[in-house]
């Protein structure tokens, strides 16, 4: 385990300490963006903030125990589903300790459980995946999974949802006389670490006729990536399909922005950041607190989002500055090629979402999953 103090301000007005699982930072992700967060927040407010990364899954509760125990951290932010167990443990053990846990729920008076509606975002990705797949004449879009664990039924539930309702738009729009057939390709497989697999899983769902796969598998999506580069190398290509669609971070910066359509954004940032927040106000409740489109957690990627997260990646030394014209030339280049009009369906999704005049469904357990895929089977 590694520990890394940041002090920002001589006489700090309190401490933050944040744990990371396994994943750790430096995926300019997940980790990296509740990092970012957290950061925002010490230095809006004047406080000290400190780090543990945990190298193996036993480092967990050690790394919680040891912030809980110096007895001087405002807050103690677990970030990932995996520490869960660890959380739940610690806040037992001291009980006047304000904890957070990012993306997972820890039912005790102590804890606020930061969770975000995926199935909103993901709803977005899938009816621009959908529209695409018709537009360009293929029956299938892709979706590659991490480990099956209830927080990636979110995204399924709410893709599923975005397929048929991109599907429907589609009839509406072109007057067709049936729905288009066009069924999902999906795989758990397992890992969220090894881009071989994301290669590899991609490289399937191409070769059967995907338009294009949904990265909700951490970093398989570098892997995912790679496979949709060589498959437009081999088709002698530089816009148009086969597309990568990000997960969690902007991911449309990968490859210089070559051939990344679109990222569903997971603003882990904001959900450190308010958990913070909500100590500093004095706020701070334990429970849930759900993050969706309305409240600035999920969104779909644009422009300025791009150009934030390319700003994020260069003071983070991840992405080369003079990298900038070329990323955004190049994903200008592959959005202008889709018909304007499905650019103006997904907007017009998002705000019936955020209007509450659509409810994306969302399943939480393996019946639940089961139901939705039933409901919206796309075979």
């Amino acid at each position: 385990m590694l520990i890394l103090g940041v002090s920002l301000l001589g006489m700090a007005a309190g401490k933050i300490g944040v744990v990371f699982d396994v994943g750790r930072r430096g995926d300019l992700s997940f980790n990296d963006m509740a990092y970012d967060g957290a950061l925002r927040a010490a230095t809006e407010f004047g406080m000290e903030l400190n780090y543990l990364e945990s190298a193996t899954d036993s480092d967990y509760l050690p790394n919680v125990r040891s912030f809980a125990r110096a007895g001087d951290y405002d807050i103690i932010i677990a970030v990932g589903f995996l520490l869960g167990d660890a959380i739940a443990q610690a806040a037992q053990e001291f009980p006047d300790q304000k904890f957070a846990i990012i993306d997972s729920v820890v039912s005790q008076s102590n804890v606020m459980s930061v969770v975000f509606r995926e199935n909103e975002m993901s709803a977005l990705i899938g009816a621009l995946a959908a529209m695409l797949a018709v537009q360009h004449d293929y029956k299938y879009v892709g979706g590659v999974f991490g480990i099956e664990i209830p927080v990636l039924y979110h995204f399924e539930a709410g893709y599923r949802f975005g397929i048929e309702w991109g599907l429907q738009k589609y009839v509406a729009h072109a007057g067709l006389a049936a729905k288009p057939n066009v069924g999902l390709l999906y795989v758990y497989t397992g890992s969220f670490d090894d881009p071989g697999k994301g290669k590899a899983a991609m490289e399937t769902q191409l070769a059967q006729g995907a338009v294009g796969s949904y990265n909700i598998a951490g970093k398989l999506g570098i892997g995912m990536i790679q496979a949709n580069t060589e498959k437009h190398d081999a088709l002698g290509t530089r816009v148009g399909p086969p597309f990568f669609f990000g997960v969690d971070a902007n991911q449309d910066y990968l490859n210089n922005g070559l051939y990344g359509i679109a990222s569903g954004m997971k603003r882990v940032d904001n959900g450190t950041y308010l958990a913070i927040k909500a100590v500093v106000d004095g706020t701070f409740q334990g429970g849930i607190t759900s993050l969706g489109l309305a409240e600035g957690g999920v969104g779909i990627s644009n422009s300025q989002a791009l150009l934030d997260f390319i700003n994020f990646g260069i003071q983070s030394g991840k992405i080369d500055a003079s990298s900038i014209y070329t990323i955004m030339s190049n994903w200008a280049a592959n959005r202008a090629n889709v018909p304007y009009w499905i650019w103006e369906a997904v907007d017009e999704l998002n705000a019936a979402i955020l209007a509450g005049t659509i409810t994306v469904p969302t399943a939480d357990t393996k019946d639940q999953m089961d139901a939705v895929r039933k409901q919206y089977p796309l075979n």
